[in-house]
């Protein structure tokens, strides 16, 4: 697998904390509450700042929270930035939402054939109520799987797998057969989103729950909490950042990665190198530059052309 050279990561981890920065300030301008998970909140803990290898932020927002972090970064940054989820276009085959630097480029492997825009991004994660009835929550992550991964199906005949070999190869059959089912028999990308959603926002109307989380992980753990392991919000620094994790993020991390403070061994160290990468503005500009805002131009929106293209699919 290709991996980054030192410069290209850090230039695109430099653009991940400017996304970081944005987002940060609509949160505080308008008393939302976001906060690191997964990696990044081991990234917070172990280094102060990024894991060394890793390409991405993982950040997190109760439902509500969430809507009104989108209406307001759709409202004050559009210029900068495109707000991706399956609401805003059918194509886009994830349950998380991404905010993407308009003009750069991000293309994992499986989107390469992909109509849609996907830039460097800030991943961002949507908390929902889980019920306390352990029958309940077991229908409701097996329903989210099941779903989650027709929606990918549905726009990828042969996603990425972790293994290789024969297993592979049967796999990847199964998942091409089930692809074209769902093309020929016209299953509308449009409708597994909504049916995701439902699913994720089944129980938010319950009271006393006592856990949250995204069930639509490869691990349903990975990104389950118990309310009173979340709030209230502990200060820590990321890369220089005033940023915020879980109040006892470690009890999930011990749970998903067991002994979170110890390097892995290298073979493990893996990122997300992508198919396809641009920079966009930032391409003639050094990692130094962008990470003290030396840059000479301003955004605008020129990229209103992702907008107009995102409306005309949701017509169709």
């Amino acid at each position: 697998m290709k991996e980054y050279d030192d410069e290209s990561l850090h230039k695109l981890q430099q653009i991940e904390l400017m996304i970081l920065r944005d987002s940060l300030k609509i949160c505080k301008r308008h008393n939302i509450q976001m906060f690191g998970i997964a990696g990044t909140a081991i990234g917070a803990i172990r280094h102060h700042g990024f894991i060394p290898w890793d390409d991405d932020i993982d950040v997190a927002f109760l439902r509500k929270d969430y809507d009104e972090f989108v209406h307001y970064m759709k409202l004050e940054m559009s210029d900068k930035y495109t707000v991706m989820c399956t609401a805003t276009d059918p194509n886009y085959f994830l349950m998380s939402t991404k905010i993407m630097l308009n003009g750069s480029k991000f293309r994992e492997i499986e989107a390469k054939d992909n109509d849609c825009f996907f830039g460097i991004f800030l991943d961002v994660f949507v908390l929902d109520n889980l019920p306390n009835d352990e029958h309940l929550l077991k229908k409701q992550c097996k329903q989210s799987f099941i779903y989650s991964k027709l929606m990918i199906l549905r726009s990828v005949a042969f996603p990425v797998l972790p293994y290789k070999g024969i297993k592979a190869k049967l796999t990847h059959f199964a998942t091409a057969v089930i692809h074209g089912v769902l093309v020929l028999c016209h299953i509308s990308k449009e409708k597994l989103g909504k049916q995701c959603l439902k699913i994720a926002t089944r129980y938010n109307s319950e009271k006393d729950v006592k856990f949250v989380g995204y069930l639509f992980d490869t691990k349903t753990d990975i990104d389950t909490f118990a309310l009173d392991d979340l709030f209230p919000l502990r200060p820590v620094k990321f890369e220089g950042i005033d940023f915020y994790l879980p109040k006892n993020i470690e009890k999930n991390l011990e749970l998903v990665y067991g002994d979170f403070m110890q390097l892995p061994p290298v073979e493990k160290r893996k990122n997300h190198y992508p198919y396809e990468l641009s920079f966009g503005k930032f391409d003639e500009y050094s990692t130094a530059d962008i990470a003290s805002g030396k840059y000479d131009f301003q955004f605008t929106n020129e990229c209103s052309n992702i907008s107009d293209h995102i409306e005309s699919k949701q017509g169709e």
